[in-house]
């Protein structure tokens, strides 16, 4: 007998009506990966911390059709990821998939850089995804529910050093990686997949100052990784979708505790 997924191979791709809660929806990954899931039918919950940016991602959501509502606020403490989930589950019932979008850079050398300027890369990157990651498994773990889906941003940088002052990014994607992997054993008995996408340069405002012509370390950081990238380009927001709907959709019910890389080849060579 031939099974359903082998028939109908797309339905493995299928997220009509589910939950999901989006982190840093306003930026470049956060909306990409809220107009396609809306395009596909998912019921949207945006969390941004820039309310203009993120109205304007919910109207893009709503003009291919998505059911989508906006929360005004950033992932700081639990309380905000408390509300953030209990804003999703009041609005659809439950909360099944989160996209954990939100980040934040500033680089600097080590001898250069004031401990609050890294602390703040840390708090963004490492912190906030711990908060939403707790808040979301508390609330399945105890409602008995089996099954979701988390998929974190980590980068390249989680498993590459960078000579251009990424002491604070660097560890904080180590962190990322090593919080996805720990997570994914911690709570596959509840059936929960946790994943995370590691890009490499993509075009976005966090790389924004690599675009700067009067801005040496930028474009220095630049040419370096276009010069490591077999693709010979800077990646898109839209080439990271295809793996996030993917580890949001049922296609990878048996993928947990892993690094994709989306990266043009860079950790190939």
């Amino acid at each position: 007998m031939i099974s359903e997924p082998l028939k109908n191979p797309l339905s493995l791709f299928d997220v009509k009506g589910k939950p999901a809660l989006i982190t840093g929806a306003s930026g470049a990954f956060g909306r990409a990966v809220a107009i396609a899931l809306s395009s596909l039918g998912a019921k949207l919950t945006l969390v941004a911390g820039n309310n203009e940016e993120l109205q304007s991602v919910a109207q893009e959501c709503r003009s291919v059709g998505g059911e989508v509502q906006t929360i005004n606020r950033r992932p700081d403490s639990l309380d905000d990821a408390n509300a953030m989930i209990k804003a999703a589950v009041e609005a659809y019932g439950s909360i099944e998939l989160m996209f954990i979008g939100s980040g934040y850079n500033k680089a600097g050398f080590i001898h250069e850089q004031d401990y609050e300027d890294w602390q703040a890369v840390m708090d963004a990157n490492v912190r906030g995804n711990w908060f939403m990651a707790k808040a979301y498994g508390t609330w399945r773990i105890e409602n008995k529910l089996k099954g979701g889906k988390v998929v974190m941003v980590s980068s390249v940088r989680g498993r590459h050093g960078n000579i251009s002052g990424y002491t604070g990014y660097c560890t904080s994607k180590g962190a990322t990686d090593m919080l996805t992997k720990v997570l994914a054993t911690e709570w596959g008995q509840h059936g929960i997949n946790v994943n995370a996408i590691a890009p490499t340069v993509f075009r976005s405002k966090l790389t924004a100052w690599m675009f700067d012509e009067d801005n040496e370390l930028g474009q220095a950081t630049k040419q370096r990784s276009l010069s490591r990238l077999p693709l010979g380009r800077l990646g898109e927001a839209e080439d990271l979708v295809g793996m996030a709907i993917y580890l949001l959709s049922p296609a990878s019910n048996f993928c947990t505790g892993q690094i994709m890389y989306v990266d043009g080849g860079f950790t190939a060579g």
